[in-house]
């Protein structure tokens, strides 16, 4: 799934009190830390020749594989939820979206790009979904988007009335 849809689901679901802005975040994390970092990395050595489509495998680091890796890993996820929720049981509740993002990618990624290694390093795991490219996928992912946030507007309205 694209980045923007990942951290609007991360909003739209987890997205609640003082931390609304927090559940974007970690809906975005895992694709920032490493197609958002290669994205800064390219623009910082290489600006006049930025590519701002879909690059081939060839042409990405294997940094890049590795912290895909690490940040689309259930394992890790939970790990730094646990560790969250030790420290601070606040942001538990919107770092969800993290998860959310991974479980999301497992299943809108085919084998042959970036497949989700939902839980790496335990299991090299990998499954072969529907690309979230596809237009019935992508536009049921815009469709189900549209229809939490004016879900939350809704129930927001409703409690400002109350």
């Amino acid at each position: 799934m694209d980045t923007f849809s990942h951290a609007l689901w991360g909003k739209g679901l987890f997205g609640y009190r003082k931390y609304r802005w927090t559940a974007f975040i970690f809906g975005a994390l895992p694709d920032l830390s490493s197609f958002g970092l290669l994205f800064l990395f390219n623009l910082i050595t290489n600006p006049q020749n930025l590519n701002m489509g879909k690059p081939s495998l060839s042409e990405i680091p294997h940094w890049v594989f590795t912290s895909y890796n690490i940040s689309h890993s259930l394992v890790t996820a939970l790990f730094f939820l646990f560790l969250t929720y030790c420290i601070n049981k606040d942001l538990f509740f919107p770092m969800l979206a993290w998860p959310l993002h991974i479980i999301i990618d497992f299943f809108t990624h085919t084998i042959y790009y970036f497949p989700t290694p939902i839980f790496w390093p335990i299991s090299d795991y990998r499954f072969n979904g529907i690309s979230w490219a596809n237009k019935y996928i992508f536009l049921t992912n815009v469709i189900c988007i549209v229809i939490i946030f004016l879900y939350r507007k809704k129930c927001f309205q409703r409690k400002i009335n109350a």
